[in-house]
């Protein structure tokens, strides 16, 4: 077990850094010097502001200084402040050619956004000239050149790692065991009355609405990340949560259901299988699918415990982005449609084929080790380095390293039964 622990680790350290701003950069491009301090609700409410304008306009440069938590980048503030004849003692501080913004509003806001714009049609000085360009480091945070990935040829990490990062945790969050064992139980009853429109009415309401019930479930977290996400340590203990939930899950793969596990209870089986077998008694269509509604609804509930780590790893890796409330939203959506995909393709085999399948033991047990070995690499990074949850490479690794840790892992277990 430490050698796997070791093994993710070392895939986790091999994402190396993104290098600074090579000299290839256009030096006519106007670049825009942005500080601001962790937790500090009016330089959220600008980063949003440049989110949105880069969103409309393009040819410039933000560079964003954290100063309260960065002894550098503050010193960095204090000078060119200091060349403005101005003092370092608030943020955010906007330096554009000449010009300085303290503070942030909507009034500031349309004359930042002047200012930009007459730098794109006249040029404007670099603000960081005052002090000596070279005092002034390039951002962690600017936006990173494209890079080259296997398979995929040369991408922009801004546009894709986000895009990407949904469709990489939905689609792992979609094969979810507990999930799996109640569609699969409820379409195996169905498969006795061999009806294929009952089986398509309960199997298709059953999914859109655990998938609605998952989409309020996951809009509580992103409120609450939204509402406390500025503060570090938030994002800390969604680490250390995601971090806890993964090794509950490896365990239960070396030793199911031994000790604390996220998984449905026995108690809550049997009440859902009751419900199940109410359900398929009852005549009427109506009375069919408000049933499904309200198992659907239950099912949801009891499947939380065995389901939180994903969306809350998503969540605030999402709230990280400083994006549009409607943004937010959309990727909230995106997600969810992608985590019902695996749920309807069973529902469809299972109309097509009247197969009555169950999910055996050993498909669970590694479905968990799939999703903990997946939760540990992202809760590890949490509480290391959250940048890197914009990294493309980043999600292409950790996917990639996860499934050859877990072939490697099922070979030699059944080797060594």
């Amino acid at each position: 077990m430490k050698k796997l622990f070791l093994i993710l680790a070392f895939i986790l350290a091999g994402i190396s850094l993104s290098g600074p701003l090579g000299a290839g950069e256009s030096v006519h491009k106007p670049v825009v010097y942005f500080f601001w301090g962790e937790g500090c609700p009016h330089c959220h409410h600008e980063k949003i502001f440049w989110e949105e304008l880069k969103g409309r306009l393009s040819g410039f440069v933000v560079r964003d200084y954290e100063v309260w938590n960065d002894p550098q980048n503050k010193e960095i503030y204090r000078r060119l402040a200091a060349a403005f004849g101005q003092e370092s003692g608030s943020v955010p501080a906007t330096f554009i050619g000449r010009k300085v913004w303290i503070g942030f509003s909507p009034q500031k806001a349309g004359e930042i956004e002047k200012a930009v714009r007459e730098c794109l049609v006249s040029g404007c000085v670099d603000p960081a000239g005052l002090i000596g360009s070279s005092a002034v480091p390039v951002s962690p945070s600017e936006d990173p050149a494209p890079e080259t990935v296997p398979f995929l040829g040369e991408v922009d990490p801004a546009r894709i790692s986000l895009p990407l990062l949904t469709v990489v945790l939905a689609g792992l969050d979609g094969f979810n065991p507990c999930a799996f064992f109640v569609l699969l139980m409820l379409l195996s009853l169905m498969v006795h009355a061999r009806s294929r429109l009952r089986m398509l009415i309960v199997g298709g309401v059953f999914v859109f609405f655990s998938g609605a019930v998952y989409f309020l479930f996951m809009a509580a977290w992103l409120n609450l990340f939204m509402v406390t996400g500025h503060v570090r340590v938030i994002t800390v203990l969604a680490g250390v949560l995601a971090c806890a939930m993964a090794a509950i899950n490896i365990k239960d793969y070396f030793f199911f259901k031994k000790g604390v596990s996220l998984t449905l209870s026995d108690e809550a089986r049997d009440s859902l299988l009751e419900r199940m077998r109410r359900l398929i008694r009852t005549g009427s269509l109506g009375g069919l699918v408000a049933g499904t509604i309200v198992l659907a609804v239950l099912a949801n509930t009891y499947e939380l415990l065995c389901t939180a780590g994903f969306p809350m790893v998503f969540t605030r890796a999402l709230t990280l982005q400083e994006l549009s409330v409607g943004a937010y939203y959309f990727y909230l959506l995106l997600y969810n449609v992608i985590y019902v995909v695996p749920l309807l393709v069973i529902v469809l085999i299972f109309v097509r084929t009247l197969g009555a399948r169950k999910l055996t033991e050993e498909e669970g047990r590694i479905l968990k080790l799939v999703s903990g070995l997946m939760m540990l690499g992202l809760g590890s990074v949490l509480l290391l380095r959250p940048e890197l949850l914009n990294n493309i490479l980043f999600s292409v690794g950790l996917v990639g390293g996860v499934i050859v840790l877990t072939a490697g892992i099922v070979v030699i277990g059944r080797r060594g039964a």
